[in-house]
């Protein structure tokens, strides 16, 4: 894809950004996490360590507070340095022009270096609590946010979030790295869940923010190929989503309760996604994209009372 020319007000920006805000806040700070994205991702991570622990009481507070902090910090960093790559997009995109290094409330030499601070306790944090392999995840799930999906992939090809979505399903091995300090078969299908999941959920955004990516001219595959390529897509990996969460019953990793759970949250996401075919229009689009958030939620939390509780 070609590089868009530099805005006269994009060069205003950069030279001001040189020079932050004297009203700079923590809330500012905590912005550039992207703390309702990081939401989610922290969900995942801290129902792994009750999927791996197999029990409630093989997580202690300490473990399940320092894989919380360690991991919300770690997501933290990875935001704030694509925010500190991306200032000039953010500038183009309507509902990501207040960020704060857009606005010049956070220099980017200051978030920056914010961002190596979080990445340093980050993995301090997460390897005196969960072993060396736990915050070895962490890290190399930062590096892939950072370095594969926004510096190589986002602004050259539809497929980067596809790709470079693998860096969101990084927390559930973190998770379960915490608990047992390796990696299995079912691990790595936690990581499948995530993997597929996410076209799903950011292509149902993307299809009601694809102004915002057509006029910051990144190639989002609804720019690029248009709403019913997107929905089809959509439809796909739907399917694909539905059959690995099936696969750790299949193995006997789960039990009945995930199974009968899993079915009733896959009925209503192939529900939700078949609307959006039938009816291609914003209400559907959010309606998928809002509920795939609940989606992923619950059925990790399933899958954690299921183990815990031996169903």
């Amino acid at each position: 894809m070609k590089s868009t020319p530099v805005l006269e007000s994009d060069m205003k920006i950069s030279s001001s950004n040189t020079m932050p805000s004297a009203t700079v806040s923590w809330r500012d700070y905590l912005a550039l996490t992207k703390p309702r994205v990081i939401s989610l991702l922290l969900f995942t991570t801290l129902a792994s360590l009750f999927i791996a622990a197999h029990s409630f009481k093989g997580v202690s507070l300490l473990l399940f507070l320092m894989v919380a902090i360690g991991g919300y910090m770690a997501a933290g960093a990875a935001n704030t340095f694509n925010m500190v790559v991306d200032q000039d997009i953010d500038l183009r995109m309507a509902r990501t022009a207040g960020r704060p290094i857009v606005t010049s409330a956070i220099s980017s030499k200051n978030a920056m270096l914010f961002a190596f601070v979080l990445t340093t306790l980050s993995f301090v944090l997460l390897y005196f609590s969960g072993g060396l392999l736990c915050a070895m995840l962490a890290m190399a799930g930062l590096l892939f946010y950072v370095v594969i999906y926004t510096l190589l992939l986002k602004r050259r090809t539809w497929q980067n979030i596809v790709i470079g979505g693998a860096a969101g399903c990084f927390p559930s091995l973190v998770g379960w790295a915490a608990v047992q300090h390796s990696l299995n078969v079912f691990a790595w299908l936690l990581f499948a869940i995530v993997f597929f999941w996410t076209p799903v959920h950011f292509w149902a955004l993307a299809l009601l923010i694809k102004d915002d990516y057509a006029a910051a001219n990144i190639p989002m595959l609804p720019v690029v190929h248009g709403d019913q390529s997107t929905i089809r897509q959509i439809i796909a990996y739907m399917f694909v989503t539905v059959g690995v969460t099936y696969i750790t019953a299949w193995y006997n990793f789960t039990g009945l309760f995930y199974l009968l759970s899993a079915t009733v949250l896959n009925i209503i996401l192939g529900v939700y996604t078949f609307q959006l075919w039938r009816s291609p229009q914003r209400k559907s689009a959010s309606r998928l994209f809002h509920y795939s958030m609940l989606y992923l939620a619950l059925l990790f939390l399933c899958m954690a009372i299921d183990r815990c509780l031996h169903f």
